[in-house]
């Protein structure tokens, strides 16, 4: 069939610039640059391709053939291994946690897109909000502000907080105006009213962008998924005309460039968790969005142009990022190794001062937060969407005419449960969150997956599910992705696994969490893995039998539409009643995005 409303190519590039937007996201922006200067510059690209190739891409390529060849969501995708169902609720649980402080992430960066708007910027030097503290000459390692605001008033009280001399006008506005950050997560403060507001808008954003489904989201992507590339190829060009760029560029991955870096196990580790989580491998996204794809789409030709431009997006902010920090170290005259900073520390802090010091500072600050907006709503895009899917899936009768409303309440509740998350000690939630939820778990959900789909389900069977959709391939082609799927990457996650065990209490700088914020982070982390066991469904009934039954497909595994089932789901699988349709056969997308 097809829709009136779309032709199959229009959805075709959507769900390209969908994936692509779900691919790149903050992770390519702030945390791939400062990885690249942190393990050898230039040298740890080698660790990273590596990572690509043998993880990234095989696991890329599983997760969307799984879910175009069945047309369901993260959820019910897991009737090919009823007994790993759980897994799927897992990952709705963490996209669900992790879209409740990404919203926030997308409110700090419209708050200081706003603050944008004036000239000079109200961080380019110590102005009224500041203390005696704050100082236009940084002292190399200056220690984390933790200021305390009086409960009385807005005003800010220097004898309510502890400082170190020495901090950056944009360290001090950071800290103390964008989030005015109690001493720590036992100090919950009241509401950052500017942020609370911020945080209202980029819901009410997300659910007019969704509201439509496809008829709406399916437009938005155009923009939201090329506009940061505008804005990256205009600073990367602004940045390599400063003076001092040719010095961040070589920090980054030129001439400083340590080979010695590669025999360090840290570094290959590094290399694979970036290309893990920015990938967003084990959320759910890649499923659902590659759900809505027309059945014959070539799914293997779209998994390399996706994941190839998410690491070539990484490099090309790289050289954005470092160009212009390369100045702010020449107009400080530092290195530039100083002025790096990890994770909301150059987001917020490093590159907004960097930004300051240049002409025309205003309109360079706008395009750069402009484009941490957007791309953080493409990320929040994908985690609606996940959320939304998997109620239509289990609800059908009840949800599929009230598509619009079910979009609407879920931005709502998001919007309510992240209320603490832009109190005073919001950015402890935050953190705490994205350490707990956000790390280790979706490595486990991965590995399960990777079980489950390869030696429960069976690879060989999962393969001729693939040639249903893209044709017979010669045994040499399925001989790769065998010995990714089968060995390689399941070796490489139960290893990151391992190292990840050896977990270190998160901190915010240098303020630690209370031990009752750390039990709280490992029951969040609990509360998503305790829907994986099945151990109620093999107790219900003999056990052989049972669990032999629970990891075989269920008569409702098969491809959507009668039309692609063919003889071998026709006779094996649907010779009962027919489940009803939900998915068009067109390639129908939704708006996407990424984390890390």
């Amino acid at each position: 069939c097809s829709s009136p409303l779309f032709s199959p190519g229009t959805f075709k590039r959507e769900y390209i610039l969908s994936t692509i937007g779900y691919a790149v996201g903050l992770g390519n922006i702030w945390r791939f640059p400062y990885l690249a200067y942190k393990n050898g510059g230039g040298a740890f690209l080698i660790p990273y391709f590596v990572m690509l190739v043998v993880t990234g891409i095989p696991l890329f390529f599983m997760e969307s053939a799984f879910g175009q060849f069945c047309s369901q969501g993260p959820i019910n995708i897991w009737r090919a291994v009823p007994i790993l169902q759980g897994v799927g609720v897992a990952m709705v649980m963490v996209t669900l946690i992790v879209s409740i402080y990404y919203n926030v992430i997308i409110a700090y960066s419209l708050y200081y897109m706003f603050a944008s708007f004036q000239s000079p910027l109200p961080w380019s030097s110590c102005l009224s909000w500041a203390d005696s503290n704050c100082s236009i000459t940084p002292i190399v390692n200056s220690s984390v502000l933790v200021a305390n605001w009086t409960q009385e008033n807005t005003t800010f009280s220097s004898s309510n907080m502890t400082t170190v001399p020495g901090q950056s006008p944009s360290e001090q506005y950071w800290d103390c105006v964008a989030l005015q950050r109690s001493s720590g997560l036992g100090e919950t403060g009241r509401v950052v009213w500017h942020l609370a507001l911020c945080l209202l808008l980029s819901s009410t954003l997300v659910a007019a962008a969704l509201i439509r489904g496809i008829k709406s989201s399916g437009k938005v992507v155009y923009f939201t998924a090329t506009f940061p590339y505008v804005v990256i190829v205009i600073l990367l060009v602004r940045g390599v005309t400063l003076e001092g760029a040719r010095d961040g560029i070589e920090f980054y991955i030129g001439s400083q460039s340590n080979l010695t870096k590669l025999t360090d196990a840290q570094v290959w580790k590094d290399a694979a968790t970036q290309t893990f989580y920015s990938l967003s491998i084990g959320w759910g996204g890649v499923m659902t969005l590659a759900s809505y794809n027309n059945f014959h789409n070539n799914v293997f030709k779209d998994s390399f142009v996706v994941t190839l431009t998410n690491a070539g997006t990484s490099v090309l902010a790289g050289f954005a990022i470092f160009s212009i920090l390369g100045h702010m170290a020449q107009i400080y005259k530092m290195p530039v190794e100083e002025v790096v900073k990890e994770g909301f520390g150059l987001a917020f802090i490093a590159y907004p001062d960097a930004l300051s010091k240049l002409p025309i500072s205003p309109l360079w600050s706008i395009l750069f937060f402009f484009m941490l907006f957007t791309v953080g709503l493409d990320s929040q895009f994908a985690g609606i969407e996940v959320i939304t899917t998997c109620l239509l899936d289990a609800f059908p009768k009840t949800f599929k005419t009230k598509r619009a409303l079910l979009t609407i309440t879920t931005c709502a509740i998001l919007y309510f449960l992240g209320l603490p998350c832009v109190t005073q000690a919001g950015i402890y939630w935050v953190t705490l969150i994205d350490q707990y939820v956000a790390s280790w778990v979706l490595l486990i959900l991965a590995l399960l997956e990777i079980i489950g789909v390869c030696y429960i389900y069976g690879g060989n069977r999962f393969i001729k599910d693939i040639e249903m959709m893209l044709g017979n391939k010669s045994f040499t082609f399925w001989l790769w992705w065998r010995a990714c799927w089968f060995f390689i990457s399941p070796c490489i996650i139960v290893i990151l696994v391992w190292s990840l065990m050896a977990f270190t209490p998160p901190s915010y700088g240098t303020v630690p969490f209370p031990a009752w914020g750390l039990a709280l982070g490992w029951c969040m982390a609990v509360l998503v893995l305790l829907w994986i066991p099945a151990i109620k469904k093999i107790l219900i009934s003999p056990f052989p039998q049972r669990l032999k039954s629970l990891c075989s497909p269920s008569e409702e595994w098969h491809p959507y539409l009668d039309v692609h089932r063919g003889e071998r789901y026709s006779e094996e699988r649907c010779r009962h009643k027919k489940s009803p349709k939900r998915r068009p056969e067109v390639n129908v997308t939704v708006i996407s995005s990424s984390w890390l």
